[in-house]
C-alpha cells in the first residue's frame, strides 16, 4: 500500500476505511456525520456548529463543514467562504457551496461579487446560475450572440419559478430581445404544467395589470371564459384579454378538454388569433391523446400550422397518429419539432418507420436507412429496434480489454470516488451519489476518459454499489462493457426462483435493474421496498396467494423473500396478460387496472402501444425493462436476441378466455 503515502490524509483515510466499512456506523466519527446530516435537514444551525469540531479529520469532513456553513450562508462572512474554498479546494463540497453562494449573490443583485466568483464555478449545470451569468454578461457588454435564445430555452425548461431566469427574461424583454409572445408562451407552459407561480412571474413581466385576471382564471377558468369576474361583472377585452383567454382555455383543457373544445369552437373561435387557437387545440389534442381518445387527431386536425405547437404537443400528435396508423401525420408532426426534439432516438426511429410505411421511393428508403443507422446499437429500446429494422440481431458487443492494475489503482486512489462510496455505504446515499457523480463528471483533464469511467465503475461494482457501477459504465461512448452495465448480482437466487415458476430470468433481471439498480434497501416515494420494489399491501396479497406462511411486512427487505414475492407477482401479472411482457411490465409499475384499460382499442404493434402509454414514468419504464431484458438474454445465453419477438402486439383481452387474476392488485 505504498500509494497511500502520496495521498492527502483525507483520501488515505477514506481508502483505508473503505476496506472494512460495515453497513452501520463503524465509529463515533461516523455517528457524528449521521447526526449532522439530520441536524442539517432540520435546519438546526446551533447543533451543526456544536458537532463540527468532532468531525474534523473524518473522511467526510468536507460534508460536515459544508452543512455547517451552508445552514448559515445568508449571514456568513466573505472570508469564511474563502477559507472554505481554500481548505476544500477541488472537492464537490467546494463547488457546491460556490453554486449556493452564486445563487444568493444573484438574489441580492451583487453583480460585482458574482462576476468575480463565477469563473471559478466548475459544475456549470445550474440553470438559474447560468441565467444570472448571462445577465452579468449583458451588463458588461459581453453577452454571447445567442444570449436571448439561451435565456428563453433555460427559462422554458424551468418548471418551477426561479429568480435567475425570470430576472434575465424580464431584462431582455425590456430591451426588446424577447418578444411579448415569448413571455406569454412561458406563461402558457407554466399553466399547462400547473405551475401557478411561474405563470404569475411571466405575466408580471409582460402585463402586470393583468395579474388580477390571471388569478381569476386560475380560480375558475370557465367563469373567466364566459366573461364574468368573481362578482359577476363583465371582464375587459383586448389583446391581453385574448392571451388570458388562451391561458384560461389551457387551464380548463388540463381538467376537461371536451369543455375547453366546446368553448373554443363556440365563444372563442373568432376572438383569438390563429396562433392562440392553434396552441389551445394542441393542448386539447394532447389531453385527448393521453386519454387514448379517437378524437385526439380530430382536435390536432384543427391546427393549420404545426410549428405553433410545443414539442410536447407534437409528440402526442405523433403518438396519436401512430395509434391510428396515419403515417403521413406522424412524419409531419416530427418534422415540425425543434431540431433538439427530432434528434431524440424515439423520433428518429418513428420518422424512419413513417418514411418506410407507404410505398417509399428510393430516396425515402435511403433516408430511412440513414436515420436507422444513426441510432442502431444494443444500448436502448429504439436503438435495438433500429438494429432489427436493419436486419441485424441484438448481440453483446465484444468486451473491452481488461482493466490494468494501474487503471484500477488510479480509481481506488481517487479521493472523490472514495468519499462518495464511503458516504453511500455509511447511509448518506444522496450525498454520496452527488459526490460520485461530480467526480466522474469532472476531472482535471476536463472529463474522465472511457477507460477511467470503466475503472470507476469497476470500483463501485467491487463495493457492490450497483447503481453507481451501472450509471458510470453507461456513460462510456467508444468502448462498452455490457457485462458491467448489466450486472447480475444474486444470480443463483434470481435464476433458480425465476426458472422454478416459469419466468425468463432475463425478464426478472431486466425489471430489477430498472426498479432498484440492485440496491437492497431501496425504498420508493410511495413505499415500495427492496430489490423488486414491492409495496407492503401487494406483498401481503402475494404471500397469501402463493401460500407463504408466516409472512410479515418487515421481511420485504430480506433478499430472498423480496425475490420470491416479486417474481411471484410478476408471474401472476404475466399470466393475467396472456404472456405479454409489455403489459405485465406496465402492470408492475402502474398497477394492473391501468394497462387493462390502456390495451382497449385497436390491435397495435407493442412498440406503438408502449409509446402511447399515458404516464411518462410507465412509458419509459416499459421500454427500458424490455430493452434490459433483451440484453440480459444475450448475456445469459450467449445467443443473438430479438426485442421485437418479446414485444409482439397488444390489443383487447379475448373475452372468450378466462381472466386468471382479476383480483390482482
Amino acid at each position: 500500500m505504498q500509494w497511500t503515502k502520496i495521498l492527502t490524509p483525507l483520501a488515505a483515510s477514506a481508502l483505508l476505511a473503505m476496506a472494512a466499512l460495515p453497513a452501520q456506523a463503524q465509529n463515533s466519527g461516523d455517528d457524528t456525520l449521521l447526526e449532522m446530516q439530520q441536524a442539517y435537514r432540520k435546519g438546526d444551525r446551533k447543533k451543526l456548529t456544536q458537532l463540527l469540531p468532532a468531525a474534523r479529520g473524518h473522511v467526510l469532513e468536507p460534508w460536515a463543514a459544508y452543512w455547517e456553513l451552508r445552514a448559515r450562508l445568508d449571514e456568513a462572512q466573505p472570508q469564511e467562504l474563502q477559507d472554505f474554498f481554500t481548505r476544500y479546494a477541488g472537492t464537490y463540497q467546494e463547488d457546491r457551496l460556490r453554486n449556493d453562494w452564486l445563487l444568493l449573490l444573484g438574489q441580492r443583485r451583487d453583480w460585482a461579487r458574482f462576476a468575480e466568483l463565477h469563473p471559478h464555478y466548475r459544475m456549470g449545470d445550474d440553470r438559474e446560475v447560468r441565467c444570472y451569468a448571462l445577465y452579468v454578461d449583458l451588463l458588461q457588454g459581453s453577452a454571447p450572440p445567442q444570449m436571448a435564445e439561451e435565456v428563453r430555452r433555460l427559462w422554458y425548461a424551468q418548471r418551477d419559478a426561479d429568480d435567475g431566469c425570470t430576472h434575465a427574461a424580464d431584462q431582455l424583454y425590456g430591451e426588446k430581445k424577447l418578444s411579448a409572445q415569448d413571455v406569454w408562451r412561458k406563461a402558457r407552459l407554466a399553466i399547462e404544467a400547473n405551475r401557478g407561480r411561474a405563470a404569475r412571474n411571466a405575466v408580471a413581466i409582460v402585463a402586470s395589470d393583468a395579474l388580477p385576471g390571471l388569478a381569476q382564471l386560475q380560480a375558475s377558468p370557465t367563469r373567466f371564459l364566459l366573461g364574468r369576474d368573481a362578482k359577476g361583472r363583465a371582464t375587459s377585452a383586448g389583446k391581453v384579454r385574448q392571451e388570458l383567454a388562451t391561458l384560461a382555455l389551457t387551464k380548463l383543457a388540463t381538467s376537461d378538454h371536451e369543455a375547453a373544445a366546446r368553448l373554443l369552437e363556440g365563444t372563442w373561435s373568432t376572438q383569438l388569433a390563429p396562433e392562440e387557437r392553434h396552441w389551445v387545440w394542441g393542448v386539447i389534442g394532447k389531453q385527448a391523446a393521453q386519454r387514448l381518445s379517437e378524437d385526439a387527431l380530430v382536435y390536432f386536425g384543427k391546427v393549420a400550422r404545426d410549428t405553433d405547437l410545443s414539442d410536447e404537443h407534437l409528440a402526442w400528435k405523433a403518438r396519436a397518429a401512430l395509434r391510428a396508423g396515419q403515417w403521413q401525420t406522424v412524419r409531419k408532426a416530427i418534422d415540425a419539432m425543434t431540431p433538439e426534439a427530432r434528434q431524440d432516438s424515439t423520433w428518429v426511429y418513428w420518422k424512419a418507420r413513417a418514411l418506410l410505411a407507404s410505398h417509399p421511393g428510393e430516396a425515402e428508403r435511403q433516408q430511412a436507412r440513414q436515420l436507422l443507422e444513426g441510432i442502431a446499437s444494443p444500448r436502448g429500446f429504439y436503438e435495438q429496434l433500429a438494429l432489427e429494422e436493419l436486419g441485424q440481431p441484438i448481440t453483446v458487443p465484444p468486451a473491452p480489454a481488461p482493466l490494468t492494475a494501474e487503471e484500477k489503482a488510479a480509481a481506488r486512489a481517487n479521493p472523490g470516488l472514495n468519499r462518495g462510496l464511503y458516504a453511500i455505504l455509511l447511509g448518506l446515499r444522496s450525498e454520496g451519489v452527488r459526490e460520485w457523480n461530480y467526480t466522474t463528471n469532472l476531472h482535471q483533464s476536463g472529463g474522465m476518459t472511457d477507460r477511467e469511467l470503466l475503472a470507476a465503475a469497476d470500483f463501485a461494482c467491487a463495493q457492490q454499489v450497483w447503481d453507481r457501477c451501472i450509471n458510470t459504465s453507461e456513460r462510456t461512448r467508444a468502448v462498452v462493457d455490457m457485462a458491467q452495465r448489466f450486472p447480475m448480482p444474486y444470480r443463483s437466487a434470481v435464476v433458480a426462483r425465476a426458472q422454478g415458476i416459469g419466468l425468463d430470468p432475463a425478464y426478472v433481471y431486466g425489471l430489477i435493474r430498472q426498479e432498484s439498480r440492485f440496491i437492497m434497501d431501496a425504498r420508493s416515494g410511495v413505499g415500495a421496498s427492496g430489490l423488486m420494489q414491492v409495496m407492503p399491501a401487494t406483498a401481503r396479497w402475494t404471500a397469501r396467494k402463493i401460500g407463504l406462511a408466516g409472512f410479515t411486512p418487515d421481511q420485504i427487505n430480506d433478499r430472498d423473500t423480496n425475490i420470491t414475492i416479486g417474481t411471484a407477482y410478476l408471474k401472476l401479472a404475466l399470466d393475467d396478460f396472456a404472456g405479454s411482457m409489455p403489459l405485465a411490465a406496465a402492470a408492475y409499475n402502474a398497477g394492473p387496472g391501468r394497462p387493462r384499460n390502456w390495451r382497449n382499442g385497436p390491435v397495435l404493434d407493442a412498440a406503438i402501444w408502449a409509446e402511447n402509454v399515458p404516464f411518462s414514468e410507465t412509458r419509459d419504464y416499459v421500454k427500458k425493462v424490455l430493452a434490459n431484458t433483451t440484453t440480459y438474454a444475450a448475456l445469459l445465453t450467449g445467443q443473438p436476441q430479438s426485442l421485437k419477438s418479446r414485444l409482439g402486439t397488444v390489443g383487447p383481452r379475448d373475452a372468450s378466455t378466462p381472466d386468471p387474476s382479476r383480483d390482482l392488485p
